[in-house]
């Protein structure tokens, strides 16, 4: 994993906005309507070649394939996964329940453009969970490379996503498995296949985790924080058991509250869940310190990140439609390196991605390079100040 050795390198959390025409697709198929794959495949093919040299434009230095070939950072996982079965409809989060009005604003709104739901329809596990075929996730990567190739590598650095194994549980009912312990051991032990995929491949591994904190208001709503600090642990211990021989320094580890625009007043405090999150055996951490709700704990920093590790710290929101100023950007990032000692161990990101889910994304398409591009210039003026 590169550092910041002569100034603040500029990355993301890894979705980014697809074409209309590829969102159609994926909602169509969602919907169970049929789907022509080869076109399906094509459209996904092309988005994500355009979608590198956008992210160049844009002056990314670490980038990815924007998740354009799947319908989403984590429901794809489905196609991959043997032991599904059956479905069920997931509970919406506390914190936009507790406000009907928003609630309801809020659904109407998703209901007005084409997207994949992220509610209904999910899959249950009804045997036992397994990653039979590793052919997509290779193609994944094969396209991915041949597109960086053809571009002349233009990145310092590339990454690709993969679900945490707690996230897949939360959009998996278990109906199989006598324990949460063993189901995530059993996900954990799946997941592995992709994640030495990814790293086999020449790319880093960025797993995406916003279990780690979101579900306190969504699946852990109305328990106890000590049964979601136990859940966060049990996670961790299943992403440790999968990753234990990939070299921390190639993986990095994403942790939100949940990409939506919404009340977020019912957040897990990021220092409540910091003990668990210092046991995940990675290179470092993407963390969202942009939005209104989570701006302030940048500060606790110095106490999640050990010396060796390095933090992409959010200084773009995901969920708005403001551009961020540079010097905005500029002084986030200086407090960051302020705050743990080190500019090299500092990079700059995007809160999450900007469109986690087809369809889903709330900042529209050109906003969203207006706000990479003033996130370079942010990087630019904090390093003239910062080396």
């Amino acid at each position: 994993m590169r550092r910041s050795d002569k100034r603040i390198l500029t990355t993301h959390t890894g979705s980014l906005p697809r074409p209309l025409g590829l969102t159609r697709l994926y909602a169509q198929r969602a919907r169970g309507e049929k789907v022509d794959a080869a076109e399906l495949a094509q459209a996904g093919r092309a988005a994500m070649k355009d979608i590198v040299a956008r992210q160049v434009e844009a002056g990314v230095d670490v980038g990815n394939n924007g998740e354009q070939q799947r319908d989403s950072f984590l429901f794809y996982i489905r196609d991959r996964l043997s032991g599904l079965g059956g479905s069920w409809q997931r509970r919406q989060r506390a914190d936009v329940e507790r406000y009907p009005v928003f609630m309801k604003e809020s659904y109407e709104a998703s209901t007005k453009k084409e997207s994949v739901d992220d509610i209904r329809g999910l899959p249950k596990a009804i045997g036992d969970i397994a990653y039979p075929d590793a052919s997509e996730v290779k193609a994944e990567c094969s396209d991915f490379r041949a597109a960086l190739e053809a571009a002349h590598n233009p990145f310092t650095e590339a990454f690709l996503t993969a679900p945490s194994p707690g996230m897949v549980s939360a959009i998996v009912l278990n109906e199989h498995y006598p324990t949460e312990e063993t189901f995530l051991a059993a996900l954990g032990n799946a997941l592995r296949t992709e994640y030495k995929a990814i790293v086999d491949a020449g790319f880093l591994l960025q797993l995406d985790c916003p279990d780690l904190a979101r579900e306190k208001h969504n699946t852990f709503a109305d328990r106890p924080l000590a049964d979601f600090i136990t859940f966060g642990n049990r996670v961790v211990d299943a992403i440790n058991a999968a990753i234990y021989d990939i070299p921390p320094e190639k993986v990095r580890l994403h942790v939100c509250w949940g990409n939506y625009e919404g009340p977020h007043d019912l957040d897990v405090e990021l220092q409540e869940i910091i003990p668990f999150l210092k046991r995940a055996k990675v290179g470092g951490f993407v963390l969202p310190f942009a939005n209104p709700r989570h701006a302030h704990e940048y500060r606790y920093l110095k106490d999640l990140l050990a010396p060796e590790q390095i933090i992409v710290a959010g200084v773009i929101d995901s969920t708005t439609n403001f551009v961020e100023h540079p010097e905005v950007v500029a002084e986030r990032l200086e407090q960051v390196a302020k705050v743990i000692g080190d500019p090299h161990r500092v990079m700059a990101g995007s809160d999450c991605g900007f469109e986690t889910i087809a369809g889903r994304g709330r900042v529209a398409e050109d906003v969203v390079w207006a706000k990479f591009k003033a996130m370079s210039e942010g990087a630019r003026i904090a390093s003239s100040r910062l080396f």
